[in-house]
């Protein structure tokens, strides 16, 4: 709805593309270079990556911010719920909702939620547009390079483009494998 709205402000086309599949048909490979790019520890944290916020924090007073801290059941919360603002009041709702998350949804159901609402591109929603959208192939098909390279584009996705991602898709390569994918 955000986006189509700032499409209507400034007078532009928008066609959202969205096709929510259940996680068993998007490829392994595609979740954990997504788990691998986002949030290495998903499986050990209950909703918050104290850890990396710290990394996150002290890089970003450095002036060396490369990626945030925030974990994929605080993006899906704020995906869900708030858009992409920010501001305090919005992290002060999102800390609350988060343990909430992670204890009513569960680690498998927060990564099928989060890889069907996060957005791909200009108006592309979910892993199974995505992969349509860009390589023409269903999420359950997408190679594991596809899959690094789709995921490099998460902290940008309207300013990057799967095919100019290679240094930082060979990363989240090197990422999947130190990971024991």
């Amino acid at each position: 709805m955000e986006r189509r709205l700032q499409a209507w402000i400034h007078h532009r086309l928008y066609h959202e593309r969205y096709k929510f599949v259940p996680l068993s048909q998007i490829s392994p490979d595609f979740q954990h270079a997504v788990i691998a790019a986002e949030d290495a520890r998903f499986y050990q944290h209950h909703g918050f990556d104290w850890r990396a916020m710290q990394i996150a924090a002290e890089d970003d007073m450095e002036g060396g911010r490369i990626r945030g801290g925030s974990t994929l059941t605080q993006q899906l919360v704020k995906n869900l719920f708030f858009g992409t603002g920010r501001s305090v009041i919005r992290k002060g709702a999102e800390f609350t909702l988060v343990p909430v998350a992670e204890l009513v949804l569960g680690k498998q159901r927060i990564l099928e939620l989060y890889l069907n609402v996060v957005e791909w591109g200009p108006g592309v929603y979910g892993a199974e547009s995505a992969c349509r959208y860009y390589y023409q192939i269903s999420a359950r098909n997408i190679d594991r390079q596809q899959s690094a390279q789709l995921a490099a584009i998460l902290p940008l996705p309207l300013k990057r483009r799967p095919d100019h991602m290679n240094h930082y898709s060979r990363l989240i390569l090197e990422r999947m494998s130190q990971l024991g994918w």
